[in-house]
């Protein structure tokens, strides 16, 4: 079948005419597979030509529940997979309300979206009317065939990738992306018949790379009559214990219980996409999107192996809708200065070491509950009014500690000297190597912290947070107050900067009108 696309008449026709030079099959088998080299006879368009509009993107406010709760795709570059261009699937959808309110944009459906500021090389044709993130530009109305259109203007893409290669740059601008330009046959049939071929090609890539079935499999107890959840969980046994945390195998656990609860006869012969999406609906009803959308991506890898291994006929996931259920109104999720103050001169400190102390713990450092309850007297450097975070504590499991949650979230963090004096008073005559909080015999939950801080705030009249909330709480009046993004970042021990900008978007779309309210200011005092 490869061989019977790659001599196809029209394409012998189109690479004659146009003296087109190809690689071999055997090069096509790979993930890059645009590897034209086209006559000095076609034309060199720029990629603002090729399109009647462009559009930016936008992250709607991240606080407001109802702008997440809609039916429109809102791409991040992370749904965007390298390698591939016609395969999409959206983790989160948005409202019109988002829309209208942010800096977000509907693109039309058969756009080319294109992945700018946060790397090169990742983009993908959109069958369906989307939002993006600020991080894409998008192609609508495309003038030439769109195939043809994705195709090649990948193929620049991987080109820049290669030429930034071990250099600081890590995307392209939109205007250098615009002004790219890519080759174009004049003849729109020859645009047709190439997109097709590299379309066909794709496809016959991607199911030549699937591993034909093996007797010898680990698997090799499993038949197309096993019933698929008996199937999941010895996947699980194989592919995911000892490889994930335990708080992640826990959640592929609970997956496997709903699995078993939602289809308990079903066989893997009889899996197939009106099973699958109906699995995917039930699940939906007592959950909302995001969860449901979790809940799934635990299923597919488990889906696709079996699909390689000869298990499933077909990939039941292909195309399937996500849905949940509205999501219940939640608690504010961060407090103002003054609110917080409120809230710390209500804590006990006078009464020996309890969960007043680690409230302060959190509000003044911003930790992560399972970090603040692995702290131990020996982390705090008094001298230098530090704190070392490097590992956590395993609340949900059996305790012990445990790495922290990246590399990142190893740091070390600065402490004001009302904080350093308030925890060397009261640690000083602590064992230096256990957990100040807990121990193997006295647990604590989130939900136990959770419980005072509400309490907390009920008596001194403020909005009810979580422990979590607290967190948000510290790295909000931190941007409020001017610390760069980057700061903020590193005491949050976030994995990336992005991370930050997109949790705290719209605290940092306030300090931007604030700092235009400045510009104004100061431009027109310049004539006074």
């Amino acid at each position: 079948m490869t061989q019977h696309y790659l001599t196809s008449p029209n394409i012998k026709k189109i690479i004659k005419s146009r003296k087109i030079a190809y690689l071999g099959a055997k090069f096509f088998l790979a993930p890059c597979f645009f590897m034209l080299v086209c006559a000095i006879s076609w034309e060199q368009r720029k990629v603002k030509d090729i399109a009647d509009n462009t559009y930016g993107g936008g992250t709607p406010q991240t606080s407001i529940d109802s702008y997440w709760n809609g039916e429109i795709p809102w791409i991040q570059s992370q749904d965007i997979i390298e390698n591939q261009l016609f395969n999409v699937e959206p983790r989160k959808h948005i409202s019109e309300e988002a829309i209208s309110k942010s800096a977000t944009k509907l693109v039309p459906k058969n756009s080319i979206a294109i992945v700018t500021r946060v790397g090169v090389g990742k983009l993908a044709f959109m069958p369906f009317s989307y939002c993006t993130s600020q991080d894409f530009l998008s192609l609508s109305g495309i003038q030439i065939d769109e195939k043809y259109a994705t195709y090649s203007i990948y193929q620049m893409l991987q080109k820049e990738k290669q030429n930034v290669q071990g250099t600081s740059i890590k995307g392209i601008t939109i205007e250098e992306m615009l002004s790219k330009k890519i080759p174009v046959p004049c003849n729109s049939d020859e645009q047709g018949a190439i997109g097709a071929f590299f379309h066909n090609l794709d496809t016959l890539i991607t199911l030549h790379q699937r591993e034909p079935p093996k007797e010898d499999k680990i698997l090799n107890d499993i038949k197309t009559d096993t019933l698929f959840h008996e199937y999941y969980c010895q996947w699980l046994v194989i592919y995911k214990e000892g490889s994930v945390r335990g708080v992640t195998m826990q959640k592929y656990h609970l997956t496997a219980e709903w699995v078993k609860k939602l289809i308990p006869d079903v066989k893997l012969c009889d899996f197939d996409r009106i099973t699958y999406q109906q699995l995917i609906n039930d699940y939906a009803e007592t959950h909302e999107r995001q969860t449901t959308m979790d809940f799934h991506h635990q299923l597919k890898g488990a889906i696709l192996d079996a699909v390689d291994d000869g298990l499933i006929a077909r990939d039941p996931t292909r195309k399937v809708i996500i849905k949940g259920k509205s999501p219940n109104d939640k608690k504010k999720k961060y407090l103002s200065r003054y609110e917080l103050q409120k809230l710390l001169t209500s804590l006990d400190l006078n009464s020996g070491l309890n969960m007043d102390w680690l409230i302060l713990l959190i509000a003044k450092t911003g930790m992560r509950f399972s970090e603040a309850i692995a702290v131990t007297p020996a982390d705090f450097d008094f001298t230098h009014q530090t704190l070392s975070v490097n590992k956590t504590w395993d609340y949900k499991g059996e305790g012990g500690f445990q790495p922290t949650k990246n590399k990142s979230s190893v740091r070390k963090i600065r402490l004001d000297w009302q904080t350093v004096g308030q925890f060397y008073a009261i640690v000083r005559e602590l064992n230096d190597t256990a957990p100040i909080f807990v121990s193997k015999e006295k647990k604590i939950y989130n939900s136990t912290l959770n419980d005072v801080l509400e309490r907390h705030c009920k008596a001194v009249g403020i909005p009810t947070i979580s422990v979590h909330g607290l967190r948000h709480t510290h790295a909000s009046l931190l941007l409020f107050d001017g610390v760069s993004i980057a700061s903020v970042a590193q005491r949050l021990g976030h994995s990336s900067i992005n991370t930050t900008q997109k949790t705290y978007l719209h605290i940092i779309r306030e300090l931007e009108n604030k700092d235009i309210d400045l510009i104004m200011k100061s431009i027109s005092s310049l004539l006074d």
